[in-house]
């Protein structure tokens, strides 16, 4: 830096600066975009090679024209409803027909074997999109119009509207939210004011260009965007960006301390901390990377977007805030200013006293808190991935739950969601008959060229008939879920009929079971890419092997605790099937980020002082602002919990309080706890193993010095 220019010292952050700004203003309106070119069509987040998903497909043979049921039911206040008032539904329904929006003729309004119920069937076009809400109103107003009961809609077609509402201006709220809560903290954490706001805009830039190459991607196809990997990537990009940057943003102000030069200071800023942000990014795109070996469209779709995310993170906490720094210097940290204290461990009491206290009893710090942890993990195995019931996928009151509630109240439970059967048509007879058979099977027929299952000959299509079986058991409950299984038995049994069986039950079980297959599938990968990124970093085994341990530790203890959490103060009964892993990828990616940043610095700090020197010295100096990046990545999950969705809700509390406590337990104790009880050896098979103190040293370290490294447990 001494040899080059005066002139070009400022003149590169300065182009830096002015790029980012034009990135800024130029892509920074697709974060807000992306919803242009996401869909939140329920049928695209099925396993792909599920039998579900091929019945799905076939079942399109048979619709003369693809439609999206709205199952409109009214009831009587709890008493039996009259002719008249049957008379006057199917009049309201007969006359949709040919309303926009509509398809075809409305099924007939059949009254329930309580007699206090009736409901049809309204087929509706599966394009409408923003005018769904709108359509659907019409119909509900329609319904109302029958005198002395009370009319709800439920159905595809009402869960979609509400769905879309839950995402609806996903962008501003989400954002705003993250945003606020980042910059609060900072302002709190760092007592400045230009800090913070260089932080959360330099976020916001990755952010804008995240979006701006998924727009595009989405767009030609090349990636799926739905409204939780939005909402997703939003969290992702923020989070992790400022992670990446209070890191470097510590580094600069330990390097502005020692150094006159601010420039000079922002280059060994990035070249000391390049190693930890790289590393940390690539575990963590890595590992979204591996959620493309999912079944799951919705988990497939998450992998190369979220990898995008961390990308565009990394370069604007690489180049945007050095330049910034560089251009800026002390200023930045107004109206606190860099002292040469924050170049030394000296200037960091919290951290110090926390280090005194690990290293006084390392080996009981790391039991007591392994056992701790244990403890919380042990409660894991009853955090349930069944799925989510209808009636808790909405926090909020959703119309389309308590339509369906109401619907499940009158009629057999699977009403409006029957499970279809796809079959040979010379044997449909026989595969109707297997299906009335089957325990859990309220009715069972194979449906006609009029649209209604039993209401006259079977429509046959390519040879293949539709048969539709409606079940006792409400279609979201393990009971129907046991029912398919019983169902898909009976009718393979069938010869010649080469049956399917698919439908709403049909695919949350085959979801269920490709959720489970996952995970055993992509946990290992996931471990594997962290720990090769790790030995890679530190040029060790051991510790390696260590941190992976204790992530993993972290990972089931939050399990656990969320187990008891969900179901005891949340009232949750289930997770969705995709929870667990999800929890587990960002979970484990994102706390071993903590790790690299304290080991890679207690390895720099042992090649020069020793083992457990630079174990205390790294804890020390990294203890604020890797605390500080917890809390803001803590907050900006916790900020999903704005989308009324339970999926959302419980990934959002997963992922804030598992990095809580890997930041504030794994991180500050466990950790630097194990690796002073091991000693040197913990660094195996580096120089540092065999007690050297870095490339200078040469010599190797007396019996006495070794002595010294370790202190009794």
């Amino acid at each position: 830096m001494r040899t080059t220019p005066r002139r070009a010292r400022w003149l590169v952050p300065l182009v830096l600066l002015l790029v980012w700004l034009g990135v800024g203003g130029t892509l920074g309106p697709y974060a807000g975009r992306l919803g242009e070119v996401a869909t939140n069509d329920q049928a695209a987040f099925l396993p792909q090679g599920s039998e579900s998903t091929r019945v799905l497909k076939a079942r399109e043979a048979f619709d003369q024209s693809e439609t999206l049921p709205a199952v409109v039911v009214w009831t009587a206040g709890g008493n039996r409803v009259t002719e008249a008032q049957r008379t006057a539904a199917a009049d309201v329904v007969g006359a949709l027909a040919g309303r926009p929006g509509v398809v075809g003729a409305p099924s007939p309004a059949l009254v329930s074997g309580d007699g206090q119920a009736i409901q049809a069937v309204v087929q509706l076009k599966p394009d409408l999109g923003d005018d769904l809400p709108g359509v659907l109103d019409e119909v509900r107003e329609a319904a109302r119009s029958v005198p002395g009961t009370t009319a709800q809609i439920a159905g595809p077609a009402a869960s979609q509207a509400d769905l879309s509402d839950a995402f609806a201006g996903i962008d501003g709220l989400l954002l705003g939210v993250a945003l606020g809560a980042v910059l609060l903290i900072l302002l709190l954490v760092h007592r400045s004011v230009l800090l913070p706001l260089l932080i959360t805009f330099g976020s916001v830039l990755a952010l804008g260009l995240a979006c701006a190459v998924v727009y595009a991607l989405a767009d030609r196809g090349v990636v799926r965007v739905d409204g939780q990997v939005q909402g997703i990537l939003s969290i992702l990009v923020i989070g992790a960006a400022t992670d990446y940057a209070l890191l470097l943003a510590a580094r600069f102000r330990e390097e502005l301390a020692v150094r006159k030069n601010r420039a000079a200071a922002a280059v060994a800023a990035v070249r000391r901390s390049f190693g930890a942000i790289t590393a940390s990014a690539a575990t963590v795109a890595l590992a979204l990377l591996a959620l493309l070996a999912s079944d799951l469209t919705n988990n497939r779709a998450l992998g190369p977007v979220g990898a995008i995310g961390i990308v565009c993170a990394v370069l604007s906490a690489l180049t945007f805030l050095p330049a910034a720094l560089a251009l800026l210097g002390r200023t930045a940290y107004w109206p606190s200013r860099p002292k040469e204290s924050d170049a030394s461990v000296e200037g960091h009491g919290v951290w110090r006293r926390v280090a005194a206290r690990v290293d006084a009893r390392p080996r009981r710090t790391w039991v007591v808190t392994a056992l701790v942890l244990a403890v919380f993990a042990a409660f894991s195995p009853s955090l349930s991935a069944k799925g989510v019931p209808l009636d808790e996928i909405f926090v909020n009151d959703a119309p389309s739950v308590a339509a369906q509630k109401t619907l499940g109240e009158h009629f057999p439970g699977g009403s409006g969601n029957p499970a279809v059967i796809i079959a040979d048509a010379d044997r449909a007879a026989q595969v109707t008959a297997a299906a009335r058979n089957t325990e859990g099977v309220a009715s069972a027929g194979a449906v006609s060229s009029s649209g209604r299952p039993g209401a006259g000959e079977p429509l046959v299509v390519d040879g293949r008939v539709r048969v539709e079986a409606t079940l006792k058991a409400a279609a979201d409950s393990d009971a129907a879920k046991a029912t398919i299984e019983r169902l898909r038995e009976n009718v393979h049994a069938v010869d010649g009929a080469d049956a399917l069986v698919g439908g709403y039950t049909a695919q949350q079980y085959d979801t269920q079971q490709t959720a489970a297959r996952d995970r055993t599938v992509i946990v290992p990968v996931v471990l594997g890419i962290i720990l090769l990124i790790l030995v890679l970093l530190l040029r060790s085994l051991l510790v390696p092997v260590l941190l992976v341990a204790t992530v993993a530790l972290n990972f089931l203890a939050t399990l656990g605790v969320s187990a008891l959490v969900f179901e005891h103060l949340l009232g949750f009964s289930g997770t969705d099937a995709s929870v667990p892993l999800y929890g587990f990828v960002f979970l484990v990616a994102l706390g071993v980020d903590y790790n690299i940043f304290l080991t890679s610095r207690v390895r720099e700090e042992a090649l020069t002082h020793g083992n457990r020197q630079g174990v205390l010295r790294g804890l020390t100096t990294t203890g604020g602002v890797i605390t500080s990046a917890g809390v803001v990545l803590a907050a900006t999950f916790a900020a999903l919990m704005v989308i009324p969705l339970a999926f959302l809700v419980q990934i959002a509390f997963i992922v804030a309080f598992g990095v809580l406590l890997d930041t504030l337990v794994v991180r500050s104790f466990l950790v630097p706890a194990l690796v002073i009880d091991i000693g040197p050896r913990a660094w195996w098979p580096s120089v540092l193993s065999r007690g050297g103190t870095g490339p200078a040293s040469g010599a190797k370290p007396s019996p006495g010095a070794r002595c010294a490294d370790r202190r009794p447990s």
